[in-house]
């Protein structure tokens, strides 16, 4: 399946609407988090941070922030299109955005995710890390 998607940067002002717009929908308002979301978060500018859409036919249909801290990458925000989800997308999304993470010499993954999206990290691969505070599930990957 990832032969037909394409990981990168947002290219347009209509992929970088479409990054924006999946996020909201999916990570912020389906959660009940209304009115917070905020495009022009200073951390979206940060030097080594990547914002990143996933293409498939033309169409941006999920998003990823990959924050690099050599060796580490930390992936934020990680979202599907709501109506592409449960299709293989987001595993596919992760595979390529590992493969970047490697090219910029990191060796391991980390993220904070929903205690409603661990499942999901744990078939891609992904393991609990030690918990926080924070209200999130710390995970971790080791990348080969």
């Amino acid at each position: 399946m990832a032969d037909d998607h394409i990981l990168r940067s947002p290219c347009s002002p209509r992929e970088w609407l479409a990054y924006h717009a999946i996020r909201r929908k999916v990570l912020f308002e389906n959660r009940g988090h209304f009115g917070v979301y905020v495009e022009d978060h200073p951390d979206e500018f940060e030097r080594d941070h990547h914002p990143m859409v996933l293409v498939l036919n033309g169409e941006t249909i999920g998003v990823i922030r990959v924050d690099l801290t050599q060796p580490v990458a930390w992936f934020r925000r990680v979202a599907i299109r709501e109506d592409l989800q449960r299709r293989g997308h987001g595993c596919t999304l992760l595979r390529l955005a590992e493969c970047f993470a490697r090219q910029q010499a990191c060796n391991e993954i980390r993220l904070n995710v929903a205690d409603d999206a661990v499942g999901f990290y744990e078939r891609c691969g992904y393991l609990r890390a030690t918990p926080t505070a924070t209200g999130t599930v710390p995970m971790t990957k080791t990348l080969s």
